[in-house]
């Protein structure tokens, strides 16, 4: 395995978490919800995350910074764009594996 700096693994991270947010930002037919019934996270665990990581570092960033640097625009913007309504099915299937209760 080829050993990596630790320059090099940050850079390698960054890299990819900016392809995911652009991949996530470009598929915005995926309902967060789905997401969270296959994956057990969605673009507001991965803005939340990213908030960890500023705080963590002592920089200040709301909850509505880190929405917008993961959706792309303001979050109320996309939820009225691109979210639908979760269906029965979708709702059941979140209660049952809802990993954060």
């Amino acid at each position: 395995m080829t050993t990596l700096s630790k320059e090099q693994q940050t850079e390698f991270e960054a890299a990819a978490f900016r392809r995911l947010v652009a991949h996530l930002r470009e598929r915005t037919d995926v309902q967060n919800i789905d997401m969270m019934n296959l994956a057990g996270f969605c673009r507001n665990c991965l803005s939340n995350w990213y908030k960890d990581a500023a705080d963590a570092d002592g920089v200040e960033l709301t909850k509505d910074e880190a929405r917008e640097i993961v959706y792309g625009m303001p979050f109320d913007e996309w939820k009225s764009r691109y979210q639908s309504e979760a269906t029965p099915q979708q709702k059941a299937a979140f209660e049952s594996n809802n990993p954060h209760k």
